[in-house]
């Protein structure tokens, strides 16, 4: 696996759209002497009773984005329910490369085994891809960040952060989301990839990415999940390249995930109506064509 190339940073003025070639050099391929520690290892705590599908999706989703193993840690029932479909997902703790964390979960009715759970991946100083129940946290994480949010999420982020000045609802948020995923990554000093038709990538002070993948579809309840997971297992394989190139490789990574994401959108969709778990098979079929370059 080479997840130690050099990359272009992401550090020159304006937006960029992210193509095929760019998603390509993302992939990280295995080679004859990986094992399924040297390919990554992508540790979960997403789901809850209430959600249980979130973990599930987000689990298949990884899985089949090329991630050597999974360590499921989130709530039992979402676990019994991950395990029946991906029998090969470990849930035993141990070492990871990657989080992902808080889809399917709320800051609402967090419990205190959910709590604890959430609190022991923010501490673990890997990196970490934040979603949903867990963006009121992303202040406490002691790793380099991406939150994954949709408008309202958004919302709810930034009135977590505090800060000056009033916080915007989703309606503004939706009004200008290049302007307000640019202001969030710099309130909060994290990499946002703000969720949308047109989806928007921007690291602290850096260039934004637009990426303009998939049919409108794709805007149905789980897709968000399957993003989740694609993310999170693109940056456990890429562990070192975070370590290195912290936010400019962050941001690459997620404009492949939002890619890759589009992409199985339309295959999974042929222009009709799709759900979630489609998505999530269409995964391996995309980049294969992507490593194919067709």
């Amino acid at each position: 696996m080479d997840d130690n190339r050099e990359h272009t940073p992401a550090g020159s003025a304006g937006p960029t759209a992210w193509e095929a070639g760019d998603a390509r050099e993302w992939i990280a391929v295995p080679g004859d002497g990986d094992d399924k520690y040297s390919r990554g290892v992508l540790g979960m705590v997403t789901g809850s009773g209430r959600y249980p599908g979130a973990a599930v999706l987000g689990a298949e989703a990884a899985a089949r984005t090329g991630v050597g193993m999974i360590r499921y840690l989130g709530a039992p029932h979402a676990a019994e329910e991950v395990l029946r479909r991906r029998p090969e997902i470990v849930s035993a703790p141990g070492r990871v490369q990657a989080w992902l964390i808080g889809s399917g979960m709320s800051a609402d009715d967090r419990s205190a085994d959910d709590a604890r759970r959430l609190s022991e991946a923010l501490d673990d100083g890997t990196p970490l891809v934040i979603d949903a129940g867990a963006l009121d946290l992303v202040g406490r994480a002691a790793g380099p960040v991406i939150i994954t949010p949709h408008y309202r999420e958004l919302a709810v982020a930034l009135e977590a952060a505090g800060g000056d000045g009033p916080t915007p609802d989703a309606d503004e948020i939706r009004a200008d989301p290049a302007g307000w995923a640019e202001r969030a990554a710099s309130t909060l000093g994290v990499t946002v990839l703000l969720k949308g038709h047109t989806t928007h990538v921007v690291p602290p002070g850096g260039r934004r990415i637009t990426v303009t993948a998939g049919p409108a579809w794709l805007a149905t309840a789980g897709s968000g999940d399957v993003l989740g997971g694609v993310l999170g297992a693109l940056v456990a394989t890429h562990a070192d390249a975070v370590r290195d190139g912290g936010h400019d490789a962050l941001t690459a990574l997620a404009a492949t995930a939002a890619w890759v994401h589009g992409r199985a959108g339309e295959a999974a969709s042929q222009g009709g109506p799709v759900v979630a778990l489609d998505v999530a098979e269409a995964v391996p079929g995309v980049i294969r064509r992507l490593l194919a370059g067709s």
